[in-house]
């Protein structure tokens, strides 16, 4: 099970928002390449990067950073943020991610995911981010009708092979993670799958371990790293046990 960490911008700088609320955040660092390079040479095999100023405005903004961090890097990266149509595809891959992240994008125009996914197959990402169970987009700023499992078959349909579920009301928090959510999301979708939101500390990631879930790949861990809560190479001997 990979441990990534989490890497958002907004500004230009490494934050984190509370519940994605973009009116509670913290700046942990002004350069997120610095940030990107430090989690490689604490072992991280994978980074997950959002461009929040994208996600909030439909269009990526930090498309030149996001480079300079994957030249940066030999780890593979993982982008989501405002990515809402195929040029902005094409760019990222270009500049050297390994996977792009939708959300707003699938939701809105699913023949169009169904044609990168076709195109592009398992380097495309669906982010289902849950709010009560129900699918939020545009920088989680929305809140759909659709349940987050009805939402996942669809994009299942169209041909996604991985997905990130995020419970929106734990990320930032600190305060542990929806196991229960997890756990039936997980069993609700045969692709991939990479928890999101709430990991607080070990005890966390053991928890999740612990699930044994076949499809469950990794989880994405931000506060708990920028405020040591966790450290990075601890996390990693612990989802490798």
């Amino acid at each position: 099970m990979l441990i990534i960490p989490a890497i958002d911008i907004k500004e230009g700088k490494c934050v984190r928002l509370f519940q994605g609320n973009f009116q509670k955040e913290t700046v942990y660092d002004d350069d997120p390449i610095k940030v990107a390079t430090n989690w490689q040479r604490q072992g991280a095999k994978l980074l997950h990067i959002v461009d929040l100023d994208g996600a909030k405005r439909g269009k990526i903004k930090h498309l030149g950073l996001i480079a300079e961090i994957a030249k940066k890097v030999s780890v593979p990266i993982e982008v989501g943020g405002g990515i809402r149509d195929l040029e902005t595809i094409k760019e990222l891959f270009d500049t050297g991610a390994e996977k792009v992240i939708l959300t707003t994008l699938a939701y809105e125009n699913p023949g169009l995911l169904k044609k990168v996914c076709g195109q592009y197959g398992e380097k495309i990402l669906v982010s289902i981010d849950a709010r009560d169970g129900f699918l939020s987009v545009k920088g989680w700023q929305e809140k759909t009708g659709e349940k987050a499992v009805d939402f996942a078959q669809r994009m299942q349909e169209a041909g996604v092979k991985g997905f990130i579920y995020t419970d929106i009301k734990r990320d930032g928090t600190l305060f542990g993670t929806n196991l229960p959510g997890i756990k039936k999301f997980a069993a609700s979708i045969g692709g991939k799958l990479v928890a999101s939101g709430g990991i607080s500390n070990l005890d966390d990631i053991r928890r999740i371990k612990d699930l044994e879930l076949p499809n469950l790949t990794g989880v994405i861990v931000g506060k708990a790293l920028y405020t040591k809560t966790i450290s990075l190479k601890e996390a990693i001997k612990v989802a490798n046990e």
